[in-house]
Formats: structure tokens, sequence, C-alpha cells
């Protein structure tokens, strides 16, 4: 995949900038962050507007809002992708028995698919940090648990399209086992897809997680959270607005950038769309 190739898609091509510009912050959060999130606080200047100083002001504690933010962006990234991560093993690995193996299998896991999708996610979710208490750690737990049906719906259906295709038939005949026909030519075929379905996830699991945080669910304070952020700012909206627009901001720009790699991840890995632009 060229530079050139992913530059014609310009969906990929900001998605990819969007996220590599939050990643590159995630990581660097120690020298792009100009205060300590949590312990430089300072009454004296609680709720301050945005300044040189304080580019983005400061919250009720007189915290730098731009600093938590910049740390913010470590805990929603890192549940997009842990939790994402969980769910398309699940998702994969309970697809690809039930796409191979068919009849019991396919039955059971279908019918526990059919389950997960029929209840909504932060449902499941809800109730899984009910039962075990606020905090990141069962952020974690819930999300990762709660969201692989469509990865699996999707996984089964790729299996299903290409085990009855030659390549599959002639390694049967070769006397090739199963678990080497399933991860050695049915899997190549499930990547793409997936990592198209894994993308979005990620963005629907930061959306989860900014929700649960503002419910008290999520990070507990003092660490810094875009929900929890919210959720702290959300009496003080026509005082001090920039408390709850720049932590609002942050989680856009973050699906967003997400959103539209997981579209352009879309278009490029479309057979379709591949031949459409060869012509």
């Amino acid at each position: 995949m060229t530079l050139n190739r992913i530059y014609q898609h310009k969906n990929l091509f900001y998605g990819g900038l969007i996220m590599l510009a939050i990643t590159i912050v995630t990581i660097f959060a120690p020298l792009i962050a100009p205060f300590d999130p949590i312990n430089d606080a300072d009454l004296m200047n609680s709720e301050m507007p945005p300044s040189a100083q304080y580019l983005f002001g400061t919250d009720t504690q007189g915290r730098d809002t731009f600093s938590r933010i910049v740390y913010g962006a470590r805990v929603s990234l890192s549940v997009g992708l842990i939790t994402q991560i969980a769910n398309t093993i699940i998702g994969v690995t309970l697809g690809l028995i039930a796409g191979y193996y068919g009849r019991f299998w396919d039955d059971l896991i279908m019918g526990l698919t059919n389950i997960m999708l029929s209840i909504p996610v932060i449902v499941f979710a809800l109730a899984i940090m009910a039962a075990l208490g606020p905090g990141l750690f069962n952020i974690y737990l819930a999300l990762g648990l709660t969201n692989w049906s469509y990865t699996c719906r999707l996984t089964r259906a790729q299996v299903l399209s290409v085990k009855k295709s030659d390549y599959v038939n002639a390694a049967v005949v070769l006397g090739y086992s199963k678990p080497s026909i399933i991860f050695g030519q049915i899997m190549p075929n499930v990547i793409g897809p997936v990592l198209v379905i894994a993308t979005l996830g990620c963005a629907e699991a930061i959306l989860m997680e900014a929700s649960l945080s503002f419910l008290g669910l999520g990070a507990q304070p003092p660490m810094p959270s875009w929900g929890g952020m919210l959720s702290s700012a959300r009496e003080l909206f026509f005082t001090a607005p920039w408390l709850a627009v720049f932590p609002g901001l942050a989680i856009f720009i973050t699906v967003l950038g997400l959103n539209l790699f997981g579209d352009g991840l879309r278009d490029i890995l479309d057979p379709k769309s591949v031949t459409k632009n060869a012509n």
C-alpha cells in the first residue's frame, strides 16, 4: 500500500493523520503537558478562562485543563485498543468455529450472538459495572466482553463464503489439518473486514468509556478522563464553558479520526472498490 494510494482515499489519509497526532500526544504526554494533571492544583487560579498560561483554562481545583485532556487521551485510547483487541479475539475465534465446523457449533454460537445483539452494549456494560463496581480495570472487562457479536457474525460470513473455494478444497485433499486450513487458508480472507470493524469498534469503545465515566463508573478522580471531565463540568457550562467544550472536542475529534480511518480502510480493502479505482 503506497503513500500515493493512501492519499487518494481522503478519509483514510485524514483519519490516519488525526490518529497519528493523537497517538503522538498519548505517547509523549509528559513532554507535551505543561503541568501535572493531578498534583498541580492551585485554588487561587480555579476556573480561569483560556489564556497564554492555561491554553484551555483551569478547572474548579485550578488544574490545567489542557494537561488533563492530554493525559486523558491515554485513558480513552487504552480503553479503545485493549477492549477492541479482546472483542476481536473473541469474535474471530467464535466466528471461525461457527463458520467452519457448522451444525451444533454454528447453532450454539449464533444463538449466543443473537442474544448479544438483541441487548444494547451499554446495558451489558452497565450490568457488569454494577456487579463489579466503578474503575478503569472494570471498564476493560465490561467493554472487552460485550461487543464481539458484530465481529463474530462478519467472520462467520467470510468463512462461509470461502470454505468451499478451490484452494480450501485442495488443502483438504492434501491432508492439511483443520487448524492449518482455518488459520492458513481461511484466516487471510477474514483479516481485512475484521480490521475495519475493529477500527470502528475502537471509536465506539471510546464513546462508551466516556459515557460510563460521565456516569461516575469509569476512571475515578483524580485520574483525568474525558468523560469524567465532562461530568464535573455539566453544572458549570454557563459559567465556565471551556471545561465542557474542550473535552467534548477531544472526544469528537478522536471518534471522527477513527471513523474516517475505518471508512478509508473499508474502501481500500473492498475488492470492488479496488477494481473500480484500477479501471
